[in-house]
């Protein structure tokens, strides 16, 4: 199984990446932290990977850390959490937030994430908490809007499965709200946008 890859970046989109090794191009499933990290294409870039492997399919889900490769793997141990969800949730909630919600019995923010339902997040709650790490934070991270990363952020949501119509309403929404151009990371805006969908 492949546990690590590491070769030139040759194509990045918010949840998916293609890394050349040796000629052989690999395409991998992404979170959404983890292409707002990611060099420039044509860059050398290092991902840790989980392959998933089924009767039909070879998947690939790479990380730029091995903690979150981690917290990834604890979320597919989750019954109705398959790769696929899990990444869903990496690139919904940030990691120590997501980490306090299930310490704390948050099930309220834990079902903001999309694709988690009351069910799905009382299994996290009951089957997670007692191997999480205490991160000693509550605080989500300030959501500062970009105006150059809207493109990559609307093709993120609609990749999520939400209609374009209602993620081009909530950027409007954002950029409306906004008193002017701020500095922030991709990150930021796509969990903005995404706060305001799940209201």
């Amino acid at each position: 199984m492949i546990a690590h890859l590491r070769g030139r970046l040759l194509a990045k989109h918010p949840n998916q990446a293609v890394v050349e090794t040796n000629g052989v191009g690999y395409e991998v499933n992404i979170s959404v932290p983890t292409f707002s990290e990611l060099p420039a294409t044509g860059a050398e870039v290092a991902l840790h990977i989980h392959t998933h492997v089924r009767e039909d399919l070879i998947a690939l889900y790479g990380f730029l850390h091995p903690a979150e490769k981690q917290l990834f793997q604890k979320l597919t141990t989750v019954s109705g959490i398959g790769p696929k969800l899990a990444i869903t949730i990496l690139s919904g909630i940030a990691a120590h937030v997501m980490v306090d919600a299930i310490r704390g019995n948050d099930l309220t923010r834990l079902t903001k994430i999309p694709g988690i339902g009351k069910k799905t997040a009382e299994r996290m709650v009951l089957e997670l908490r007692d191997k999480l790490p205490s991160t000693g934070t509550e605080s989500a991270p300030a959501a500062p809007t970009l105006n150059a990363t809207e493109e990559d952020v609307l093709s993120a949501l609609i990749n999520l499965g939400y209609p374009r119509a209602a993620v081009e309403k909530a950027l409007a929404g954002m950029l409306q709200r906004s008193s002017g151009p701020k500095a922030g990371s991709f990150e930021d805006l796509f969990r903005e946008a995404l706060a305001g969908l799940s209201k």
